[in-house]
């Protein structure tokens, strides 16, 4: 419901503007104004900056389980510096050229991340087959949010988790971290030849492949550690330890562990210029002060990724001034997808939009089921509250969100259910409790509905 939405929108956007280039702030800028293009570039490029610090603390996760020190997973001192340094030699690194990382990231996803996943599910077969005690059995019947106790007071893991508030809502939407970023690479879909066909048969299988990799991943931490060994940030490490602890062959853990910082620090490589270059567009376009122009030899936005390793070095201190690490994981994590998901949402109405406002622009790629597909695909990204979370200001935090990011001097308008309709109520409840006014009447795919508009712009 995510992966593969994002992946076919981004593929008809970026076959409409390759040749223009600019990503996704060309993609919003076409689709409504400048100033919610540079919006949505502003939010993919700074989610990746939070997010470097959260890669770098996994990876220096793995260095000290590696070294043979795992307690220094959990030092702040040693996470946060470790994280500083790292990021500054991959920026230098940066800096001579694409050339010169292109290598190491290939590399690094195959060694550093698919086979440590596949290693680890691979255990966790062994582990159960062996007759090991299965450690998902004994979780504790107080954590409500991933086991049930029924009448007989016997605990049940849960087969959907249990949401109580917004602390839960913000730990499952650190799930999409691991699916997000696939826009980045639906611009290449126009490069097949047929890409109608071969680029969502691609995103689906690249869908499944992740699916299972994460999925079963996570499911194997869960079988062999106990559930009060497992953290956000080592619970990979500490299941390799055990795991092959027991079985005798303890040198692996280093091994994987080293493998895993690789792959980290590979993936950090890979993303440190790629996001900064859609800023660098709209300097060049005359967004931003001329001084974020600048490029060196290699055509690398310099003064951008000075100011991005600042800001890195900020968040990374985090891990230095707040007592427990794994919080600290956690927020910069939760605040990562945060700022994305904001963006996906302006991504999807971009696509939606640009159907109505350019339906003959040239797109070598277009989502299938014409503008009522675009519709059923990208609206997925505004799906409603699940039940057992409603009443609980999670949709009035959304829309403030999204409020926040918007450009002051602009009206909203959104679209909801006219007010004799049965569902109307509570959306149209929530609107005037923000300060939407009611305004004129429309029909949406032969449905009646009615435009709500918060006048921010005009009198």
């Amino acid at each position: 419901l995510f992966l593969i939405p994002a992946a076919l929108v981004g593929a008809e956007l970026g076959s409409a503007f390759a040749a223009k280039g600019g990503g996704v702030y060309t993609w919003v800028k076409e689709a409504f104004n400048p100033h919610l293009g540079f919006t949505a570039i502003f939010l993919q490029w700074i989610q990746n900056v939070v997010w470097y610090p959260t890669v770098l603390g996994f990876a220096a996760a793995s260095i000290a389980y590696t070294i043979g020190l795992p307690a220094l997973a959990q030092n702040g001192p040693f996470v946060g510096l470790f994280s500083i340094a790292m990021y500054w030699c991959a920026t230098l690194v940066t800096l001579r050229g694409t050339s010169a990382i292109s290598g190491i990231t290939s590399k690094g996803f195959l060694i550093g991340t698919v086979l440590p996943g596949v290693v680890v599910i691979v255990m966790a077969v062994i582990w159960m087959a062996g007759g090991n005690e299965i450690a998902l059995k004994e979780i504790p019947a107080g954590v409500s949010q991933i086991v049930n106790v029924d009448a007989a007071q016997h605990v049940h893991p849960r087969l959907f988790p249990h949401i109580t508030g917004m602390s839960d809502i913000a730990f499952l939407a650190g799930i999409l971290l691991l699916f997000a970023g696939v826009e980045v690479h639906a611009v290449h879909a126009p490069e097949l030849d047929k890409p109608q066909t071969q680029f969502p048969r691609a995103m689906f299988l690249a869908a499944l492949i992740s699916f299972g990799l994460f999925t079963l991943g996570a499911l194997a931490v869960a079988i062999i550690p106990p559930y009060d060994q497992i953290n956000l940030q080592s619970g990979l490490f500490t299941t390799f330890q055990i795991v092959f602890d027991h079985y005798h062959i303890g040198w692996l853990s280093n091994v994987m562990g080293l493998l895993v910082a690789f792959g980290a620090l590979a993936g950090v490589m890979s993303w440190i210029s790629g996001p900064s270059r859609g800023l660098l567009w709209t300097a060049q376009e005359g967004v931003l002060p001329c001084f974020l122009q600048k490029t060196n030899k290699n055509g690398v936005q310099v003064n951008i990724l000075v100011i991005q390793g600042c800001i890195v070095t900020l968040l990374s201190s985090l891990y230095i001034v707040m007592d427990d690490v794994s919080v600290a994981f956690f927020l910069l994590s939760a605040l990562t997808v945060g700022l994305y998901l904001v963006m996906y949402m302006m991504m999807y109405a971009a696509g939606i939009r640009l159907r109505y406002t350019q339906p003959g622009l040239q797109r070598d790629y277009r989502v299938p089921g014409g503008n009522a597909g675009m519709w059923a695909v990208g609206g997925i990204g505004f799906l409603a509250v699940h039940p057992e979370a409603r009443r609980r200001g999670v949709a009035s935090a959304l829309v403030r969100m999204m409020l926040g990011v918007l450009p002051a001097d602009q009206d909203v308008f959104v679209t909801t259910y006219r007010e004799d309709d049965p569902f109307g109520a509570a959306p149209r409840a929530l609107y005037k409790r923000l300060g939407f006014k009611e305004a004129e009447l429309v029909t949406r795919y032969g449905y009646p509905c009615q435009q709500f508009v918060l006048r921010r712009g005009s009198v």
